[in-house]
């Protein structure tokens, strides 16, 4: 409860429309300094307090801190505190919109990685035209490996399945061209690992343009693959996009914005719908937020995680690898 631009404000109220508009049957537990949490609660009597538990956790890890070193330090921030509970089991899942590299290294080093992975990745759901699209590393790991790539395209597509519902996703590997020749080393090798991989539906490389128009061979790409220094770049670019439409609408005729096609088109674009990022990879369930995210992001995080425990993703990524000889 204490990561984020607007700690714990904005995560209290976000667990406020969840507990009101999500199906029963969880739980929440708010992990941070009580007498802040319990100001922020205040504004919100509607929250049903037998659904709720706060749990202390003094220190707070900042934006700014490096992020192992502020892990090791600060045993008792929420952080901490909170993916400690998943690693003692009394927890399923953990959500913060505190600093996300700190977030990374205290779920690999609180709750560990699975084994044949290498390292986590953080996923972003990417509105299409089609459907949405889960673009994987976006910004935890700035240079990967062939294999690291590889085992992205796994953890992503079990998430599309298990998450999102799609039967047989497609997995596309992002690159300056679709021929297979292209792209550097790496990303050749990773190609050749990913076309060779049983159980995966890899179409090949695939463009920037193809994410959001579709692939014109394969269609909709449901998992797009790349490091974290393209994909951060490219997530970064496409929150841009609605800003940018907003402006120029704003500049034309500022009517436009209140009208219901148009609205409905920028909550279309609203990153905040899909809740935050997923980071796959690590044994148990750890979703980030953005530092800005508003209260219906917290919200959709914890339906992201509810629904996460409910299909056990984390059981089918670990068997997922197990079956593949990780």
């Amino acid at each position: 409860a204490m990561g984020g631009d607007s700690a714990p404000a904005v995560e209290v109220e976000g667990v406020s429309h969840a507990l009101r508009e999500l199906p029963p049957g969880f739980l929440v537990q708010l992990v941070g300094q009580p007498d802040a949490i319990e100001r922020e609660l205040d504004r919100h009597p509607e929250v049903d307090r037998g659904r709720l538990e706060i749990v202390e956790a003094s220190e707070v890890i900042g934006m700014g801190e490096k992020p192992l070193a502020a892990v090791r330090r600060k045993r008792k921030s929420s952080l901490v505190v909170g993916l400690s509970l998943q690693s003692a089991g009394k927890s399923d899942a953990f959500i913060s919109a505190g600093n996300t590299g700190a977030i990374l290294a205290a779920s690999t080093v609180v709750l560990g990685l699975h084994h044949g992975v290498e390292r986590a990745s953080v996923g972003a759901m990417l509105p299409t035209a089609f459907g949405p699209s889960l673009l994987l590393d976006a910004g935890a790991n700035v240079d990967a490996s062939a294999r690291e790539l590889a085992c992205f395209a796994r953890l992503g597509s079990v998430y599309m399945r298990d998450v999102m519902g799609v039967s047989a996703p497609k997995v596309g590997l992002l690159n300056v061209g679709e021929e297979d020749e292209k792209g550097g080393a790496v990303v050749r090798e990773a190609h050749g690992l990913l076309r060779d991989q049983s159980g995966l539906e890899f179409v090949g490389n695939i463009e920037g343009r193809d994410i959001l128009a579709g692939h014109p061979k394969a269609g909709h790409v449901d998992v797009a693959v790349c490091d974290g220094f393209v994909g951060n770049i490219l997530l970064k670019f496409y929150e841009s996009v609605g800003k940018l439409l907003q402006r120029l609408l704003a500049n034309g005729d500022a009517g436009l914005l209140a009208h219901p096609d148009i609205r409905a088109a920028f909550r279309f674009l609203d990153y905040s719908q899909y809740g935050g990022a997923p980071l796959l990879g690590v044994r148990g369930i750890s979703i980030i937020c953005h530092g800005s995210s508003p209260a219906n992001a917290i919200k959709h995080a914890i339906r992201v995680a509810v629904h996460s425990v409910e299909v056990q993703l984390d059981q089918h990524i670990k068997a997922e690898f197990e079956r593949n000889g990780a």
